[in-house]
């Protein structure tokens, strides 16, 4: 019998579609020209890598999957196992009514690696460990945000039920000390209703505690070499303190991966919907594929922004004559972002005043 002779794949090109869920993976390899295999295999990089190596040495590999709940650890699983991989928005992967319906992981990884190599398939930005952990810091003093409203509000709630006036330091978003301990000293409703008020009084300090701990880290982050000078940047800006300088740049990330503005915008999601069919065209407003929490936070910034820029204001009051103020406002915010565009790029701090 002969020798057994592995083909020699040198610059033959490889595509793989992977289907990732927390307990396994779907894998799909396809060459130039067919589908090699599909299967299932552990949820890592190195058994995959393995495979390769020993079926298609020497091959040009690309592997592709769609972002979800795991995030971009089976990306950096596999670029460490030495597989280049993209990373795709599930609802930018072309998708027909058949596969719809007939929704399979099988035919997943086989879509996505048939998109692949027919190259109809557009990356998104994987954030290095260290933004994405940045980041996620910002994102846990938003939720604790959330959650200290919540529990406020169940505090009102429970003001109604029991037919207690709030007190006036409660009235606003922020409750002073004062009339937080107001709470601990009401008397006359049963016993088991003070408890749950108590409960709530304990569970809203806890929230504040730990949201301070969180916004004092943001703090001195914000004063490391990674982003101070950009925070000193941004903070130029009226409307723009460290938390939203801090929040932009760990959301956005470099601004030189945006070629132009209009790019940046499409990011934020500052561009209108539009629907069109023969002579009729419809503009929807406002498209929600943007980031979120830019977004708002860019909304909000603006409307500190006219009350502390003369020519933010001129721009605004001009503005409101032709339409609502919730429509001039998110001229406003694009205008915004043009200036977050043009001094990050530039590295020349904002003058306030002038029109830019």
């Amino acid at each position: 019998m002969g020798k057994h002779t592995t083909p020699d794949w040198t610059g033959h090109p490889l595509y793989v579609g992977i289907d990732v869920h927390q307990k396994s993976w779907k894998v799909s390899i396809h060459t130039a020209t067919t589908e090699h295999h599909t299967f299932g295999q552990a949820p890592q990089g190195a058994p995959l890598s393995a495979y390769l190596a020993r079926h298609f040495p020497s091959a040009t590999v690309q592997a592709v999957y769609e972002a979800g709940p795991g995030g971009f650890a089976p990306y950096r699983q596999l670029t460490a196992a030495g597989i280049p991989c993209i990373v795709v928005h599930p609802p930018d992967v072309p998708t027909t009514d058949k596969q719809r319906r007939r929704k399979t992981d099988r035919r997943d990884a086989r879509k996505l690696a048939h998109l692949l190599r027919a190259g109809h398939l557009t990356p998104i930005t994987v954030p290095s460990p260290e933004r994405e952990a940045d980041r996620s810091l910002l994102r846990l003093r938003q939720t604790l945000t959330k959650e200290r409203t919540r529990i406020k509000n169940r505090i009102k709630s429970w003001c109604r039920i029991w037919d207690i006036p709030v007190p006036a330091g409660c009235r606003s978003p922020h409750w002073s000390q004062t009339a937080i301990a107001t709470f601990r000293t009401l008397t006359g409703p049963p016993a088991s209703a003070l408890t749950v008020l108590t409960t709530l009084l304990d569970t809203l300090e806890a929230l504040t505690t730990q949201r301070s701990a969180v916004t004092q880290q943001i703090t001195t982050l914000a004063q490391t070499s990674r982003y101070a000078t950009e925070v000193t940047l941004l903070t130029s800006i009226p409307g723009i303190g460290v938390l939203s300088a801090m929040t932009w740049l760990t959301e956005v990330g470099p601004i030189d991966r945006f070629e132009h503005f209009d790019r940046l915008c499409s990011y934020v999601g500052l561009v209108p919907g539009e629907r069109s069919s023969g002579e009729s065209t419809t503009v929807t407003g406002l498209d929600h594929r943007g980031n979120p929490r830019v977004r708002t936070l860019l909304i909000q910034n603006a409307w500190t922004a006219v009350r502390k820029d003369p020519a933010l204001l001129h721009c605004f009051e001009q503005l409101q004559r032709r339409m609502p103020k919730q429509q001039a406002i998110i001229r406003i915010a694009r205008k915004l972002l043009r200036r977050i565009y043009r001094i990050l790029r530039t590295g020349e701090p904002y003058v306030l005043g002038v029109v830019q």
